[in-house]
Formats: structure tokens, C-alpha cells, sequence
């Protein structure tokens, strides 16, 4: 018989806790999540023994929640391939996705994905769970992604973004020469009318702010270009792309911005850092990704980082 591989987490009762789903309320599983393990295969355990969400606890009792299985969405092929893995645990999986794989699939890339390497992953180790990407790249952006092995995971992460309780950082290369060395983009960003993929600066857009640093500045080529550290403090669409252009420093590679192609054939953005606190062990954990050989501009001088 096959060792059961379903994800579980363990939680000890204080004074006063009450029924067992309101304790487990406080623990942050969601009431979606414990109708999940109502009804498609999980278990509520207190102190070994199966209980509904109606007990009753004591101090000291040890709660035991069993996630129910998952099987890959619809549509999602699981399949063999590379992946580069920065970080693993029950929790979370850190990757180091390459510039030109789509992060999931979509009518134009229905195989291929990261998504589809990591469903194959899964399989072919016999975990019963499913893809929750928490940070999507765009195709041609290269770096760090984290995907949630579990809904409830990719539910704690989720609410970790939302309260911005996760720090990202990218390397962009972009032509031109800048006043400052340090400065943020504070403008709103909306779809641009007219089109599906495209977004821009407007009034009626989303709250969005960029932090940006010029790390290496020169003039390789006979022109100026910048390698810049960029931090963001929100996460819309395009949100780098859309700000570095919007002030006249589209980030080189990138057509649909404008950027120029002659030195590099996708967008020069890759995520360099990820740090947020472990969402089991609260923790906080930091990840980094070095700089991909197609972004290594020679004739840059270093600066500050």
C-alpha cells in the first residue's frame, strides 16, 4: 500500500478555543479550504481521533488537518522537463525560470510551461497536488517564480501579497541617462484601450509604485545604457515595463514598449530577489538569482546596488 502523501499540518490548542473550525479560522485555513476537506477527501484529527468542525476543544488538545488531494487543473498537461530549483519544502517551491518559458499555459503555449514541468514533477514523485503559482513572470522575463504546493499555502501567500508582505526585486537594462540615481514611479496603471495585453499610465488606472536604482551606467555600443536595481511595491501588469517606459526608458528588448532590439531579443528584466516570512514557520527566508549571461552588458561601471 502506498504511504498516504496528502499535505497536513499540526496545531496544539490554547485556552478558550472554542469548536474546531473556529480555532482553525484563527490559523488562517480558509472556510473554502475546510469545505475542501469536508467533501473532496481530508480529515479533521483531534488528538487522533476524526472529528467535525463542531468539537469542542481543550487546552493542550493536538489538532491534525489532512488536505485533500489535488489533481492538476484542466488543461494542464503534466509533463517531463528541466527546472531549476532554487528552494523546496513541503510548502513552497522556488524556481529559476528561463527567458522564453510561459510561467503557465495559455491558447499560444499549451505545453512547455513551467507549470507543466512542475504538474510532471509532482506526478512523477507521487504527490497528490497541483500547480499554485504565487509570482507569475511574463515569458521573456527571466528569474526567481514561487509556486504554493497546496491551496492552503497558495491562500497564505496570496494574503501575503495583498498586505505586501513580500519583497520583490528585479535587473532591468534600459538606454538613456538619468537625473537622479535613486527614485520611485508612483502613477497608475490601467489597460491600454483599444488592446488585450497592453497597459499604461492613466488616471483611472491602479495604484502603482516603483522604486528604481541605477547600479551600472555607461555607453557600450556608442549609446547610453543603464542596468538598474527595481523594486516593486505593487503588482500590476507590465508594472516595470510599463513605468520605465512611461518616463522614456523602455527596458531594451522589449517591442511592445518600444525598447530597442539590437542588443538583446527579449526584454533585458529578470527577478533577482525573493524574501517574505515562511508562511508555516513564519520565518523570514530570502532567495536570489544571479544575473543570466544575455543581461552581462560589458562596458557598464558599477555603482551602488
Amino acid at each position: 500500500m502506498s504511504a498516504d502523501r496528502r499535505f497536513r499540518l499540526t496545531f496544539i490548542a490554547g485556552e478558550e478555543s472554542g469548536e474546531l473550525g473556529r480555532f482553525l479560522s484563527g490559523c488562517g485555513i480558509s472556510r473554502r479550504t475546510l469545505t475542501a476537506v469536508k467533501y473532496r477527501g481530508g480529515n479533521l484529527y483531534v488528538n487522533g481521533l476524526e472529528k467535525n468542525v463542531r468539537h469542542r476543544l481543550a487546552a493542550g488538545d493536538e489538532v491534525t488537518v489532512v488536505f485533500p488531494p489535488e489533481q492538476p487543473a484542466e488543461g494542464l498537461l503534466p509533463e517531463v522537463g528541466p527546472l531549476a530549483i532554487i528552494y523546496e519544502d513541503e510548502a513552497l517551491l522556488i524556481l529559476d525560470k528561463p527567458a522564453g518559458q510561459a510561467t503557465i499555459p495559455s491558447r499560444d503555449a499549451s505545453s512547455g510551461t513551467l507549470a507543466n514541468f512542475v504538474a510532471g514533477k509532482f506526478r512523477s514523485e507521487g504527490l497528490p497536488a497541483t500547480v499554485h503559482v504565487v509570482t507569475r513572470l511574463d515569458r521573456e522575463t527571466s528569474g526567481l517564480v514561487c509556486i504554493a504546493k497546496n491551496r492552503h499555502i497558495h491562500h497564505l501567500m496570496s494574503e501575503k501579497l495583498k498586505a505586501g508582505g513580500m519583497f520583490k526585486r528585479y535587473a532591468a537594462i534600459v538606454p538613456g541617462r538619468f537625473e537622479s540615481g535613486h527614485f520611485t514611479i508612483d502613477d497608475p496603471i490601467g489597460r491600454k484601450k483599444g488592446s488585450i495585453i497592453e497597459r499604461e499610465v492613466r488616471p483611472d488606472g491602479q495604484p502603482a509604485l516603483t522604486e528604481v536604482r541605477v547600479v551600472r551606467t555607461g555607453m557600450p555600443a556608442g549609446r547610453p545604457l543603464n542596468e538598474l536595481s527595481v523594486i516593486l511595491h505593487t503588482g500590476r501588469t507590465h508594472q516595470i515595463r510599463v513605468h520605465l517606459a512611461s518616463i522614456g526608458h523602455p527596458l531594451e528588448g522589449d517591442s511592445l514598449y518600444g525598447g530597442d532590439l539590437s542588443i538583446l531579443g527579449r526584454q533585458a528584466l529578470h527577478c533577482r530577489e525573493l524574501a517574505f516570512d515562511h508562511p508555516l514557520t513564519g520565518k523570514p527566508v530570502r532567495f536570489l538569482s544571479e544575473l543570466p549571461e544575455d543581461m552581462r552588458i560589458s562596458g557598464l561601471s558599477r555603482g551602488n546596488d
